[in-house]
């Protein structure tokens, strides 16, 4: 999947920290399990490092209900981009980028995502996650991940 068009959602965050220092939070899976506001683990499937074709689990949770996702890392620029498409089976779900650019006081971090479910997959899966709108989860979910990677990382 490639991610044409404008993000559903999207943020950005500066940080008082290495670019490179960063983008190994974000691909530490157990690390960006614990920032993200709906996973709870991650787990790698197949490949066991940030790379391009490399795929891991995402176990997730909101409220009682839980889901399990699989995703593919389509980009892996060390200290500059990571990105991975997200199904549920072989129901394309999302992609996601966290883009890091440096800066002489560390660097932004711009998480985004795009809606990548079929229009008939929509309202299943909002019952299956309890989230109707999932733009606007992705919005507030977003701005809470990148909260918890700039505490983590100006520690």
């Amino acid at each position: 999947m490639t991610q044409p068009g404008t993000p559903s959602a999207q943020a950005d965050v500066r940080i008082r920290a290495d670019a490179d220092a960063v983008y190994a939070l974000i691909t530490d899976l157990p690390t960006l399990a614990k920032l993200a506001e709906e996973t709870v683990a991650m787990t790698w499937y197949r490949g066991d490092t940030a790379r391009k074709g490399a795929m891991f689990k995402g176990d997730n949770r909101n409220k009682t209900r839980k889901w399990t996702t699989t995703c593919t890392i389509t980009e892996s620029v060390p200290g500059q981009v990571f990105a991975f498409d997200v199904r549920s089976g072989l129901i394309p779900v999302a992609h996601w980028r966290y883009d890091i650019t440096a800066a002489d006081d560390g660097c932004l971090v711009t998480e985004a995502t795009w809606d990548r479910r079929p229009g008939w997959f929509r309202k299943i899966a909002g019952a299956a996650t309890g989230v109707p709108d999932r733009d606007a989860e992705n919005a507030k979910n977003i701005a809470a991940t990148l909260a918890r990677l700039k505490e983590h990382a100006e520690r």
